[in-house]
This record gives C-alpha cells, structure tokens and sequence, in this order.
C-alpha cells in the first residue's frame, strides 16, 4: 500500500475535557493544557515519522518506543508504530499496535483509516469497511477521500463492484482531480464491463502523468482497455512500458499468457 494513503495526524494530541475547580463547567484542552511528557512525545514522534519515511525502520521504532515511555496513553504512537511495523511485515505486531491505538482512541478517523488499509491488505476486507465507514462518519474527519478511497478499493477486492463506485462517485466529488481516484473508478468500470467510462478515467489519469510513472497495474489495465477498442498502437506502448518497468510483476506475466479477460 502507498504511503502517501497514511493520514496519522502524527502532533496533534486527542481532545478531552478538562475538569476545574467544583462546580465549574468543564473545558476541552488546548495547546496549553499539554504536558511537559506529551510535548516530548510529539517531538519523539515526529522524529519517528521522518525516519520511517527514510526507511529507518528500526530507528523509527527506537524513537516510538521513546514516545510512548514518555507518554503511555498516546495513541497516535501505537498508529506509528503499527506502520512501521507493517513496513517490515511484522503483521501481527501491526494488528495488535493499531487494536491498542483505537482502545486509547476509538473516535479517532486516522486510526480508523489505516487499520482499515491494513485489514484490506492482509484479506480482512468485510472487516476493514467498517472501519473506513467509522472514519467517514466522523464529521471532524480532513481527509476523508483518503478513506473512500480505500473503501473503493477495498469493495473492488470484494468484487462488489457497486458499493466500490459509490465510495469512489463520492471521492470524485470532493478530489475529481486526484488520480487514484480515476484509476480506481476505471477499475470498477473494467469489471462491471463499460469499457468507454474505464477509458475515460483512464484517460484522465494519462494525460497527467507519464506513461513510465504509472503502477504495474494501471498500465495492464489500460493496455487491456485499449485492446478492447482496437488501438494497436496504444496497447504496444502500454505493453512496452509494462515490459520495461515491471519485467517481473505478475501483470506483466498474465500479459505474456494473454489473460487479457482475467
């Protein structure tokens, strides 16, 4: 799963009510209700997050473990954790880190979003959609393409081509520029068979980016869809992409059996 689908909100600390003297209404804490432990925390975290982007994975742990020494009740540190853990295909270390962050925060979107990424990638995908559903419906939540996303692509794994064009239909109306928005939207429109939408989300996705930056698995399916409507030339540049980029990649071994249909 790309990177870039993680939304851990990695500084911010969870809301809670302050209580104050007897019989004062109770406040929601700020910036300044944190303590000197939550701010180390945060900046252990930070740190954790730059070195797990650098691919540092054991020194990213190092620096979570700092975190939640500092600060046992920080959530977000076990979401880090989790990816990082994820990263290095320690999965059940993940699964247990993200079960124990929504224990500290069950409200939180983020963690809903990723532990619902990580069940779709470990085959857990009934699962996982009701934790992109939890996220979605958290009215706080800033990303929530993000979880459509996910949930779309997830419904694709469970062949429930309808639902997944819901959440995607939904996505598009909120990031109709974004290309994983398209390229899953053209995958739902393979499968349910409407070859001219799949070519047109394709479409949109290549006249943005370079044919030699795309995924194995947009570049089969966009030679597949041009097969289908006979573009001899487009499918052979396709085909030489996926042959020059991903010589190993399953798709490109389903193109040298001609499971064009698969």
């Amino acid at each position: 799963m790309a990177r870039t689908a993680v939304a851990l909100a990695l500084a911010a600390m969870l809301a809670a009510c302050a209580s104050g003297p007897a019989g004062a209404p109770q406040e929601l804490r700020t910036a300044s209700d944190t303590t000197t432990n939550e701010k180390l925390a945060g900046i252990r975290l930070q740190l954790a997050s730059g070195y797990y982007q650098d691919g540092k994975y054991e020194v990213a742990l190092d620096e979570v473990k700092q975190a939640i020494n500092a600060y046992p009740g920080y959530a977000e540190a076990y979401g880090m954790r989790a990816l990082i853990y994820t990263a290095m295909g320690q999965l059940p270390l993940a699964e247990s880190n993200y079960q124990r962050a929504l224990e500290l925060a069950p409200s939180n979107p983020d963690l809903a979003n990723n532990y619902g990424s990580f069940l779709c990638q470990v085959g857990k995908q009934a699962q996982a959609l009701r934790y992109f559903d939890a996220a979605l419906a958290n009215r706080a939540y800033r990303s929530p393409v993000s979880a459509m996303v996910n949930a779309g692509n997830c419904s694709i794994g469970l062949k429930n081509y309808d639902a997944a064009e819901r959440y995607l239909l939904d996505a598009l109306r909120i990031a109709p520029d974004l290309p994983a928005v398209s390229e899953a939207l053209a995958k739902v429109y393979f499968h349910k068979r409407d070859m001219a939408r799949s070519r047109f989300f394709l479409n949109r996705v290549t006249s943005t980016q370079r044919l030699d930056s795309l995924s194995a698995d947009t570049l089969w399916l966009a030679l597949r869809v041009e097969r289908h409507f006979g573009d001899k030339a487009m499918e052979a540049s396709l085909a030489t992409q996926l042959r020059k980029q991903y010589p190993g990649s399953p798709e490109y071994a389903a193109y040298q059996r001609g499971a064009f249909d698969e």
